[in-house]
């Protein structure tokens, strides 16, 4: 797997891996307070196995607004140069590529959001939303999945994996395989 870098704007150190160079990109932002490599495993598989180019973001030390945290993220990726994009992220990291994208809807193609958090963000008009639930998810529960799909029925898709919050961690493959055929179907 790739190795964690550090990106430091202004003197805020975000951790970051970016893998594999394919024309799908995705930019996924962990959940915070996990591991580094929560989504390791299903970033590489998507990288390597799918030919996507996949940037992974984790968080800065300390406390930031929800804000603050969308534009760490936009700093990494302008960073490292990713445009035509799927944003998304596990947990909290999906509100925040939620909110990055309600703020800046011309830098995504779609949104990915692995689990759901009850927030009041809504999704930017003619944004795409996959939502990948674990089945067992007491964290992000499959009723606010649902209640998202349902705000957005035209726009939104569920597909569920056996598992609860960790579902990316103990089934990386799966989530990966997922993603693959959500986003790479042409």
């Amino acid at each position: 797997m790739t190795d964690t870098q550090i990106f430091e704007p202004d003197g805020r150190a975000i951790p970051f891996a970016d893998e594999g160079d394919g024309p799908v990109k995705l930019v996924l932002i962990q959940e915070q307070g996990l591991a580094a490599d929560v989504l390791g495993v299903a970033a590489h598989y998507l990288a390597e196995e799918a030919g996507f180019h996949v940037l992974r973001i984790g968080h800065r030390d300390g406390d930031a607004t929800l804000d603050e945290r969308v534009e760490d993220a936009i700093a990494v990726i302008d960073h490292v140069g990713i445009e035509d994009t799927w944003i998304g992220g596990h947990g909290f990291g999906g509100t925040i590529a939620r909110a990055l994208v309600a703020a800046h809807p011309d830098r995504a193609n779609g949104l990915l959001l692995l689990g759901v958090e009850d927030v009041d963000i809504e999704v930017a008009p003619a944004i795409p939303v996959l939502i990948v639930q674990g089945t067992e998810d007491i964290d992000t529960p499959a009723s606010t999945a649902e209640a998202l799909r349902s705000s957005i029925p035209d726009r939104a898709s569920i597909k569920t994996i056996a598992g609860d919050h960790l579902f990316p961690m103990h089934h990386p493959i799966e989530t990966g395989v997922i993603i693959e055929e959500y986003l790479d179907w042409d």
